[in-house]
Parts: structure tokens; sequence; C-alpha cells
């Protein structure tokens, strides 16, 4: 209720705002991380095509940072219109109904870019946004992150090293298996909340790309991370339903063509950034960075992969199966 309360509020006052501004259409797009993420300069990029390509008509206020809402309430904000666009990571969708999306979540299902492309690039990606819709939401397209390291304040060579340490998770049964599949202690928490928790000792350790472990901060109270990469964090860029369906047919295709060209420059250059922040995070001297050797790669793969099977009731058998025939993938 507090929440629909404040968002009517919200939407009350950038109406009023967008009716003083030249612009026809006010497009709020909120995100929950750091300006110069990937994330947060695609946000940027498709804010500055969408008023180039439309001359004004339509404004893109960007918010990152959680400035307008954390993890949890950004989905109702946008159902309830407070916001129009968002570009939450796909293990958000879960709680909301579409557990199918947590398939993303499955440890090593994506072995590189590639693998992953040919999935949210696909038939089965546009099918799965296309299960938003019932919920009032538009999906437009899919970002990448990255994949996924390991942080603690120990090492962490061996899955026998997480054995009960206090992980922080996104909401997603999936990662709360992932994290019991190593023995350790799964915790949800929001991404605002994450470097806090970790800093004073609520959690012991998370897992995230290098750009958001950077970009946050992380670095500077987890002394060692592990380059296990072993799941994908990416997002899917969404409107309310309601406001897209009610553009004028050629903003929207205005806008499609800006979306296209934003995801082509995000899933660009969301691999170089990781990179780049990874280097970043080991020159710090703060963090010591692990490479796992082909073994040790081997039993985290060992210890992680029986997580697809024992989530086939919640994603669904069929659609796992389906992306193991499209990427290759064989579970021995």
């Amino acid at each position: 209720m507090k929440l629909k309360y404040a968002a009517l509020i919200a939407s009350l006052a950038f109406g009023v705002a967008g009716a003083a501004n030249a612009a026809d259409f006010v497009i709020k797009f909120s995100h929950v991380v750091a300006q110069d993420t990937p994330k947060g300069k695609a946000a940027e990029y498709f804010k500055k095509l969408a008023e180039e390509r439309t001359k004004g008509r339509v404004q893109v206020q960007v918010f990152p940072n959680s400035q307008l809402y954390k993890d949890k309430e950004e989905l109702e904000a946008l159902q309830l219109g407070a916001v129009q666009m968002l570009a939450p990571s796909l293990a958000k969708f879960g709680p909301l109904g579409a557990k199918e999306f947590e398939v993303f979540d499955l440890p090593y299902i994506f072995d590189n870019y590639d693998e992953l492309h040919k999935v949210t690039q696909g038939p089965i990606g546009m099918q799965l946004l296309s299960k938003l819709e019932s919920k009032g939401i538009k999906g437009l397209a899919y970002w990448d992150n990255g994949f996924k390291i390991f942080s603690a304040n120990k090492p962490l060579k061996s899955p026998a090293d997480f054995k009960g340490l206090k992980m922080r998770i996104q909401s997603s049964k999936v990662l709360e298996e992932e994290m019991r599949s190593l023995g350790a202690l799964p915790q949800v928490m929001a991404f605002s909340e994450t470097y806090q928790a970790l800093q004073t000792g609520v959690v012991d350790g998370t897992e995230n790309p290098p750009s958001n472990m950077l970009t946050q901060k992380m670095h500077e109270v987890q002394k060692y991370a592990t380059v296990t990469n072993h799941g994908y964090l990416g997002y899917a860029v969404i409107v309310n339903k309601k406001f897209w369906d009610g553009l004028p047919a050629d903003v929207r295709t205005i806008l499609d063509g800006a979306m296209k060209d934003a995801t082509n420059y995000a899933n660009k250059i969301a691999k170089q950034e990781n990179d780049d922040d990874l280097a970043k995070i080991k020159a710090s001297g703060k963090t010591q960075i692990y490479i796992p050797t082909a073994a040790e790669r081997d039993a985290f793969k060992k210890a992680l992969v029986p997580v697809h099977t024992k989530m086939d009731d919640r994603i669904g058998e069929g659609l796992v199966q389906l992306i193991y025939k499209q990427t290759g993938f064989t579970p021995n």
C-alpha cells in the first residue's frame, strides 16, 4: 500500500513535469546499478538515441543506483505506471510468476556469449519475453552484463571452501539451490544493501560480474575473488505495456530502432567492460584474483550442474532441454 501511494504521487508529480516539458512523451527509466556500468551506459545511450531520433517528442529520464526504487519495488512501480521503463536482472521475473526466466540463473548453462546469444537473440528469448504481457509488461530486449565471479574474505578454490559461508544472492530459487549445492547459506538481499552487508559481516561473500563488483566498491570489502564465470547476469529491458501500446505507431517504431541499436551497444561493451574492471580490481591490490585450473573448474561444474535437474519442476524440463539443444550443452 505504501509503495502504491508513493507510486501514485510520483506519477502525478512527473506527469505535471512532463506536461510542462516540450516533450510529448516522458519515459522514466529506473535501474539499480551505477551509471558507469554496462547497463548504466546503455540506458544513457538509449536516452540519447530516443531523444535525437524523435526530435524531442520523447524525453527519457534515467534514474540509476536505486534512486527511485530498490530491487523488490521497481517491478510493482512499473506495473502501477510510476515508471515506464526498467532493465531488471532476469532473476526478478521469478517472484513475479514468470519462473521460466530463472533458467538464466542455472550455473554453467552457458559457456560463452555466443551460446548465450543463440538463446537471448533467438526464438526462445522472444517467447520468454511474451510471457510478461499478461502481467502488463512489454519486453523489448535483453542486455548483457556478464558472467559472475565468486568473492569472499577467504580463498574460494573448491566447493568445499564455501561450506557455512553466508552468500548474498538475488531473489531466485535457482540461486538458492546453487549456494546450497556448494554448502553455503544463501542470503537474499537487495543489491543496494550488499556493500554494507559485506562491510559489516552480515554476509561473507557474494557473486557478481566484475563491473558490478568494482562500481559498487565491493572489492574494497572482499579480500578474494575466484573467476569461475559460473553463471550469467543479464537484464530484460521492459516497459509498461499500457504506456507502450498508447504511443503513436511512428514513435514506437523509432523507439524500437533506438532500442535495437542500444542493445547492440550494450552487448558490445559488456564483455570488454567486465574484462577491464576485473583488471582494475586486481590492480587495486584490495582483492586477490584467482583463476581456477581446469581441474578446479571441473570440480565446480560437477558440484553445480546437478542444480539443472533439481530445478526442472520449477523452470520446466522442456525449456532446459530446448536450451541444451540450441547451445550444444551436455550435462555430463
